[in-house]
Parts: structure tokens; C-alpha cells; sequence
């Protein structure tokens, strides 16, 4: 009797496991939007900015990818399908649909695809926007990838829905660094529905009037008298100015009208060079990890944890006493640091922290507005390796970067974090025999291992 009991209980309770699983999986599958990432980098949390993007879509988007299994590894093909289900749960006015180019060559070319690797279509109303796999599968050297596609689907959606284009300027003819080695930073700037031009005064003789913010990044001659002058009459209206330069080993005698354009705002260039000798861990006191000053264009960085960095940057101070404009602090050094004025023993490797040089902590960058704060006027930068293709990927360098365009151009809805690149998925590839070696083990050898101690114990508690 106490036997059956017994035995009548262990069913009872395993049916009611078994219950309490079931309706615990249905109720969690009928939450709209919830998900548990338990990776240590958040690999399947979408971002701020994709969760804000999606959020305010108020327009309908058809999402279509078209695959092709002979070109692309299942594995593939289903990260992309996961990504756009996700965003299709996300908002209401997102549908999806997968079509495989071999079998459904008519729909292809009903919607014109002629990139046969495959490639995910967006449409809107009569606009449309085409992303490939392989911009969305970055390879490495080690035969690895990353997955991009958040970026590229946000970036998409972005450029789609926004009506609006923000004509902005490159600044060049100075040694600046050419967009050609700021593909990404551009790249980035374009899917925010941002028009990247060039500009050469020399060539163009006007800053355009639809220039709604001149960049100069990394200049390495100075301006000449009329340059300056048609720089300044445009920043006396409604011009917004980016800049960010960074070493030259003769700032401190040639730089007469970018230091004069930079006192407007209240800022003084000190040529000088932060040097922090105590972050040893990163092999070169040249390259500084800034603290963030409290702004809106920082804070959220600060909140997620990420970080900048800027290699030979130069220190700057403000006037607090300018009547015109107001510089708030977004980058500075830790009370370690120094900057070395003696830029002739720089350039031989000599550095010693001396009575000539700037104590720490040390102000790399500034945010300037007017002196109500009600319009942004410049962003200020002592350093400009950041923006290198190699380099604006690292910690948080492309969000610092693109929110302080955002902020300077108003647009502080994009003041946010945006999607982060997956990490680097390596592919293993099996020899036939061990893939049988593997097959025999987890398939035949384990389950039958299970099963023989299963009915050992059964067999001992019959006899028992």
C-alpha cells in the first residue's frame, strides 16, 4: 500500500511539473517583446536606438530577404531571419517575408534584385533600400565573422522613414584627413539621413547656404586670412562648426587664424600634448582615455560604460567670462596627466613633467552653445584619431562622434546608443570522422548510458 502510495505521488508530482512547465512556456510566449539575454555582451538585446527607432515608426515597412542556400551557411540566413522577426514583433508596422532566390526567381525579379548572394529589401510607400549579407557579415582574417545587421537594419529604417536630408561639409585643402579614411564614420553619417560633401574654398570660394555643419577634422597647415574670414561670416549666422584636430609639430607658431577661430567661442588652444604615464596597460602615453564631463551628449555613454580614445591630443582651456557663448566640458584627462609644451624634446622622445607644462586634469574637448544654451554652435576636439576607420569601432568613439553631431545639428532624438557589432562567430569544420565520432556519442553511446543506469535503479528497487 505505501508503495503505491508512493508510487502515486512521484506521478502526481511529475504531472504537475510538467503542467506548471507548459503553462509557465505558453504564458511566456503569448508577453509581446520579452526576452532574457543572458550573454555576457547583451549579443541578442537590441539598442536604444533601435528600440526608440521602432518605437516611433509610424509608417509601414514591408521587410523582404531573399536568400540563396548555395552561397550563404544556414546559420547565416537564420540570423537575419531572427533579426527581422524581431523587428516585425517589435512594431506593428513592420511585415516580413523570406523568399529563396533558386526557387522563386519571378519574385526576385518582380522586385528588381539582381544581387544573387542575397540581399534583404525595405520597402516604404515608392521608396526602397537594399541591404547585402555580406555588409551585414563583417570576415576576419581568421576565417570569423561579426554580425552587423542591427546597424544596417536600424540605419535602413532610419533613412527610409526620415523625409529630411542635413547637407553637411568636409573641409579640405589643409591636410585634413580625407573621407576615403573616414569610411565608416561616413558611412554612419549617411544613414542618419546626413548629405557628406566636400569642400574646398580654394576650389568652391563660399561655404554653400545649405551647409548646416562644416566639418574640419585634422587640419595640418593653417587657414588663410580669407578662408578664416568666410569660415567666420558663416559661423556668425547660423553655422555650426565640427573640429577636431589633434598633433603638429608647429601649431604653436603657424596656427594664428585657427587659434583666432577658436578664441571666438571662448576656447584657447595651450599647444600642448596630454601625456598620462599611468595607464600603463595600454603601452603609450600618447593615447589617453578621457573622462566624460556631464553633458547630453556624454551621458548616456557613461551610463553603458563605454569609453573614448584619442592618442596625441591637445589640451585646451576656456574663458568662463565669454559673453557670447557658453563651452561645456566633454572630455578630460585624470589629475595624472600632463601636457608637454616642449613639443621639440616631444618629437625626440624626451618627455619629463616639468614646471613648464599643464597639470592635470586636462579639458579635450568641448561642447559650445550660446550663452542662453538654446543653440549649439560647436564642437570642439583636441584629437581627431578617433574618427580613423581602424580606430572609430572601438568602446564608445562612433557614439561620441555621432552624438555630438546630432547635438550640434538638433537632432537630439539621435543623441542615443546605437546598435553594437556582434562578437566574431568562428566556424569549425569537421572531418567525417570525427563528425561520426560525435554523432555515435551524443546520439547512441549517452542515451544508452541513460537508459542502462535507469533500469539498474529500477531493477534494484524491484528486487529491494
Amino acid at each position: 500500500m505505501n508503495k503505491w502510495i508512493k508510487r502515486s505521488n512521484a506521478v502526481v508530482l511529475s504531472l504537475a511539473a510538467i503542467g506548471i512547465f507548459i503553462v509557465l512556456t505558453l504564458f511566456l510566449h503569448s508577453v509581446k517583446g520579452f526576452q532574457l539575454d543572458l550573454t555576457k555582451n547583451k549579443n541578442f538585446s537590441l539598442s536604444e536606438q533601435t528600440i526608440s527607432t521602432l518605437k516611433n515608426l509610424n509608417q509601414d515597412v514591408k521587410i523582404i530577404a531573399f536568400t540563396n542556400p548555395s552561397s550563404a551557411d544556414p546559420f547565416i540566413t537564420r540570423q537575419v531571419s531572427d533579426l527581422a522577426n524581431e523587428y516585425k514583433q517589435r512594431s506593428s508596422h513592420i511585415t516580413f517575408e523570406e523568399h529563396d532566390i533558386l526557387k522563386e526567381p519571378s519574385v526576385a525579379q518582380q522586385y528588381q534584385i539582381t544581387d544573387g548572394s542575397g540581399v534583404v529589401l525595405f520597402i516604404s510607400g515608392d521608396n526602397r533600400k537594399e541591404v547585402s549579407y555580406y555588409q551585414m557579415f563583417n570576415s576576419q582574417q581568421d576565417g570569423s565573422y561579426s554580425f552587423s545587421g542591427e546597424a544596417q537594419f536600424t540605419q535602413a529604417l532610419i533613412s527610409l522613414t526620415s523625409k529630411t536630408k542635413h547637407p553637411v561639409y568636409f573641409l579640405s585643402g589643409h591636410g585634413e584627413i580625407p573621407l576615403s579614411q573616414m569610411n565608416v564614420f561616413q558611412s554612419a553619417l549617411e544613414g542618419s539621413n546626413y548629405e557628406v560633401k566636400d569642400l574646398n574654398l580654394l576650389r568652391d570660394g563660399k561655404i554653400p547656404d545649405d551647409a548646416e555643419i562644416l566639418f574640419i577634422v585634422g587640419p595640418q597647415t593653417d587657414l588663410s586670412d580669407k578662408e578664416a574670414q568666410l569660415v567666420g561670416d558663416y559661423l556668425k549666422n547660423k553655422g555650426r562648426l565640427f573640429f577636431s584636430f589633434g598633433f603638429n609639430k608647429d601649431m604653436a607658431t603657424s596656427w594664428k587664424n585657427i587659434d583666432s577661430l577658436l578664441n571666438t567661442y571662448g576656447i584657447q588652444d595651450q599647444h600642448a600634448i596630454a601625456i598620462d604615464t599611468s595607464r600603463t596597460s595600454l603601452g603609450d602615453p600618447l593615447t589617453i582615455v578621457p573622462e566624460f564631463g556631464s553633458h547630453e551628449i556624454t551621458d548616456k555613454l557613461q551610463a553603458n560604460g563605454l569609453l573614448t580614445l584619442i592618442t596625441q591630443a591637445i589640451t585646451m582651456k576656456n574663458d568662463p567670462n565669454n559673453a557670447t557663448y557658453d563651452a561645456s566640458v566633454l572630455l578630460k584627462s585624470t589629475d595624472k596627466a600632463y601636457g608637454e609644451t616642449n613639443i621639440a624634446d616631444l618629437l625626440k622622445s624626451k618627455t619629463t613633467n616639468d614646471a613648464n607644462d599643464i597639470k592635470g586634469p586636462l579639458n579635450l574637448a568641448y561642447a559650445v552653445s550660446t550663452k542662453d544654451g538654446s543653440k549649439p554652435k560647436a564642437i570642439v576636439i583636441g584629437g581627431f584619431s578617433f574618427l580613423h576607420d581602424q580606430v572609430i569601432g572601438q568602446q564608445g568613439n562612433r557614439d561620441f562622434a555621432l552624438n555630438s553631431v546630432n547635438w550640434l545639428d538638433e537632432q537630439k532624438d539621435q543623441v542615443t546608443i546605437r546598435p553594437r557589432q556582434g562578437d566574431a562567430y568562428q566556424q569549425v569544420t569537421l572531418m567525417p570522422s570525427q563528425a561520426n565520432t560525435i554523432f555515435i556519442f551524443t546520439i547512441v553511446l549517452l542515451p544508452l548510458l541513460f537508459l542502462l543506469i535507469g533500469g539498474w535503479i529500477w531493477w534494484r528497487r524491484r528486487k529491494g
